[in-house]
């Protein structure tokens, strides 16, 4: 699949993986001020943003698309960042790929299985989420508050119907809008997408000491707890983890400025 991207700055090649209803727009700001020192890529994953859909979106698959966008655009190595679920992806890749990273850096993910049953899990969270969003019909809807109004009966959080309302676009064919993400794949997918990439997916690789590691969390955030820091210590035992204050799962967005001297501070 060749995945739509966006390209900033000059010199060593910096490739971006956004997460779950993310896109390369999330990640201008930091792309651009990396772009200072790198070449700086900033994918759009498969069913999501201006990327292909499909109704594939298992790890292999989008393992599979970045070795194909960094062979389609002669990168031999890069320093390589995925936030959430591109944080998975690209610890995939590059356990399976260790020739071809300079480093990675992983933004609020674990390398866990996060399938717990119950209501106030990462899976239920998501399930609803993506339910709401194949539930919405666009026929009826006239602007986006619509489709923030549908959401917000469903989704009890503002800043995710907030997120979630950058993905609504305007057909030019039939002029009514739309989801620019594939809800129905990434939810055909979930359980892989929340359970995968996880200490039995890497056993084979452990431990891991081919390149620098450096994992990023949001203080406020329990996408990485103290069990987690554990697993991450067995798989890359010369892990750097870093915690940003008063930051949750967007981090970045959240605390712009943190987040950067985390990434280019020594290590």
């Amino acid at each position: 699949m060749e995945l739509f991207y966006r390209k900033t700055g000059e010199g060593t090649p910096f490739v971006i993986i956004h997460g779950l209803y993310g896109s390369s727009d999330n990640w201008l700001t930091i792309g651009k001020k990396l772009g200072k020192r790198h070449t700086v890529y900033m994918l759009d994953q498969r069913n999501h943003g201006q990327s292909p859909h499909d109704d594939v979106n298992s790890f292999d698959s989008m393992r599979d698309d970045l070795v194909g966008f960094l062979n389609q655009q002669g990168i031999e190595k890069t320093i390589l960042l995925g936030h959430s679920m591109g944080g998975k992806t690209a610890m995939y890749f590059a356990a399976d790929y260790p020739e071809r990273v300079e480093r990675l850096i992983v933004a609020d993910i674990a390398p866990v299985d996060y399938m717990q049953l119950n209501e106030k899990s990462q899976y239920y969270l998501h399930r609803n989420i993506l339910l709401a969003m194949i539930d919405i019909n666009f026929t009826q809807v006239e602007n986006r508050e619509d489709v923030a109004y549908y959401l917000s009966e469903k989704v009890d959080d503002t800043r995710v119907v907030q997120f979630l309302l950058k993905n609504v676009v305007k057909d030019k064919n039939t002029k009514l809008f739309k989801w620019r993400l594939n809800p129905e794949a990434l939810y055909n997918y979930l359980d892989e997408i929340v359970s995968g990439v996880n200490k039995s997916w890497l056993s084979a690789q452990i431990p891991i000491t081919s390149y620098p590691v450096k994992f990023i969390k949001g203080a406020n955030s329990n996408y990485i707890q103290e069990s987690d820091i554990q697993v991450i210590k067995e798989i890359y035992p010369d892990a750097n983890i870093v915690a940003l204050p008063d930051a949750g799962h967007w981090l970045h967005a959240e605390q712009p400025q943190l987040f950067l001297q985390a990434i280019t501070q020594y290590w």
